[in-house]
Parts: structure tokens; sequence; C-alpha cells
């Protein structure tokens, strides 16, 4: 978060819209922007301690062109669908803000980030969905309830889409892509347009 102040010159003035965050995104920072949170109506509870947000899909944002100084979104294109929705999603970001950071998970980092299961993501998809139902670190460590659990599994191995920098570039070709590492692999990437 403190390079995403730095790079985009982040003030208490800023207009931002947050697209699929939550309002804890924001607390550990010592500047406030004036953030919009955009999710989807399921997180309605999630969302209560924001100061203000918005009830939508982030392939069909309700703002006017440029509406926002900056749209920020992060470890959320990858879970839109197919190509198609991705693109979608890329282009809303790019025509409401004046400037964008969208950070995704990188899809060759050996360990797949929403199930923190290592190489998981880099199976057959047909053994993933056999693996998946009967391990994954995501599952130990969380100790979900039998329908979150059932949930999540189902939208990771029917919806996830993981991206590589090629494909993030491809979505926004304006941006510059930064990479995020952890132990000299590229964990996360980054599309920055600074307007």
């Amino acid at each position: 978060m403190a390079q995403f102040v730095a790079k985009l010159g982040i003030t208490a003035e800023t207009r931002v819209l947050d697209v699929g965050g939550s309002p804890d995104t924001w607390q550990s920072l010592d500047v406030r922007p004036r953030v919009t949170l955009l999710n989807m109506p399921r997180t309605r509870e999630e969302l209560a301690a924001a100061d203000s947000w918005v009830a939508a899909d982030g392939r069909a944002l309700p703002f006017r062109d440029g509406a926002f100084d900056v749209v920020f979104s992060n470890s959320v294109i990858e879970h839109v669908g197919d190509a198609a929705s991705q693109r979608r999603f890329a282009d809303e970001v790019a025509r409401v803000g004046r400037a964008y950071w969208v950070q995704t998970p990188n899809r060759w980092f050996p360990v797949e980030q929403h199930l923190l299961t290592p190489l998981i993501h880099w199976l057959p998809k047909r053994l993933q969905r056999w693996l998946a139902p009967r391990f994954t670190v995501w599952s130990l460590l969380v100790r979900p309830s039998p329908d979150r659990r059932e949930f999540y599994l189902r939208h990771y191995l029917e919806e996830v889409r993981l991206l590589d920098a090629a494909a993030l570039r491809e979505f926004f070709p304006r941006a510059r892509i930064l990479r995020e590492r952890f132990l000299g692999w590229t964990k996360s990437l980054i599309a920055v347009s600074q307007g």
C-alpha cells in the first residue's frame, strides 16, 4: 500500500474507487483518500463499516468516464471469469479511472495464492477437480464451514483464471507492469497507469 500511495501521489483529496475491496485495506494508511468501495451485494455485512460503498459488478461499473482519480483493485480480476470477462473488467477500470492500480497473483508463482497450495494451479483441471476437495492448505488453515468450503472450491475451479505478465499487459496496454517478489519469484503483478 505504501508503494501505491507513493507511485500514484495519493492524498486525502484523491477520489479512489476500490473494486472488490473492503474497509480494512485502507486502515493501515497514514493518508486517508476519499474511497468508494464497490463489491458484490453478498458482501453487504463486510462493507457495513465503509463510509461509501456500491453494490455492482466490476465488469459494468455504474460510473461516468473518468469519475475517479484512481481505480484500485487487489486480487479481483482473476475472479471475474473467462478472458472476455477479464477484458470487460480491465476496460471498465480504465474507463472510470484517470489512473489505476490493478494487482493480481502471478500464474507462474509456485504456490497458488487462493488455496495456498503448491503447484495445484499448474495441474490439468481434471486433476485439480480431484485434488482440491481432498486437500488444500487453505482448508487446513481456515477450517471453513462445509458450505463455505464447497462454494469457495467451486468458485476457484470454475471461475478463477490466473494471469501472467503477458496476459495482464494485453488487458492493460497503457500500463506499466510491476512485479512483487517473494524469495526471488514474482508473486504478484500490478498494472499501473498514472493517467
